[in-house]
């Protein structure tokens, strides 16, 4: 018995954080999200949200965003990535340092230095406001999509490339065929890195676009600054269920990889 009891104590820690941090908190969401301002059982805030057409377009701008911000990422991130990972093309792990630097800066001052910046070359967010937020998604999400698409190509078989070449592929067939499936787990991780934040996000948008653009982190932050307890537990508990929808989307791509060598399974 004492013996099972110290197999489990190393559990015991990570088990009162999920409580506290991860199982708690869900839980007092959901209980205001289905309850009034008098603490009664109540579907107010299901049917006020969506019946709201101004909050349903704030969650279709902040997907169509969130998907835009993600493939400009992706597209930006991907040759980048191959070649910081590729040993022929690059040996040097400072480069690899160097988009990881600005993840250290703090979040606002990056942003509000790229807000001066933009403004230096006459975009801001009175003329530009879409330009200039996804210009700062793309700058302050771009090292968080490198990095997992970085450590999957360095798992990359470079010998099926090769065998790939040896058979008569092309590169665009050797890319697409083969490349790519490798990376596809670091592509749905990135992608998962991407999305979910910038849907989430506030304070790019709101100082990049000078308040003109809302997205959902935005109306949830507002809905709590003024109190209504009730509207943005429900708005949180909705992008929950946006974040378990992604991630269950992403798990058939998993299933088709080969763990070992971060490829797909022929």
């Amino acid at each position: 018995m004492r013996y099972k009891f110290a197999r489990k104590a190393p559990v015991i820690p990570y088990a009162v954080f999920l409580i506290l941090f991860v199982i708690l908190p869900i839980l007092i969401i959901i209980y205001y999200a289905f309850t009034d301002a008098q603490g009664y059982f109540s579907f107010e805030s299901l049917v006020e949200f969506f019946t709201n057409t101004t909050k349903l377009d704030v969650l279709f701008v902040s997907l169509l965003i969130g998907f835009f911000n993600t493939l400009l990422c992706l597209i930006i991130a991907f040759p980048l990535a191959y070649v910081l990972a590729n040993p022929k093309l690059n040996n040097n792990y400072v480069l690899v340092i160097l988009f990881v630097v600005p993840m250290w800066i703090n979040f606002v001052l990056r942003t509000g230095a790229m807000k001066e910046m933009l403004s230096w070359i006459g975009i801001n967010g009175g003329t530009h406001p879409i330009t200039a937020t996804m210009i700062g998604m793309v700058y302050n999400y771009l090292p968080f999509t490198i990095l997992p698409l970085y450590s999957t190509m360095l798992k990359l078989d470079r010998s099926q490339i090769e065998a790939a070449k040896d058979l008569g592929c092309n590169p665009l067939q050797t890319f697409i065929k083969n490349i790519i499936p490798q990376s596809l787990p670091g592509i749905v991780s990135a992608g998962m890195m991407c999305f979910m934040p910038t849907m989430s996000s506030y304070v790019i948008s709101d100082t990049l676009s000078d308040g003109r653009i809302m997205l959902f982190g935005n109306s949830i932050y507002l809905s709590f600054s003024q109190l209504d307890w009730n509207g943005g537990s429900f708005m949180s508990l909705v992008m929950l269920v946006i974040v378990f929808l992604t991630m269950l989307f992403t798990r058939r791509f998993s299933r088709n990889t080969d763990p070992e060598r971060g490829g797909a399974s022929w």
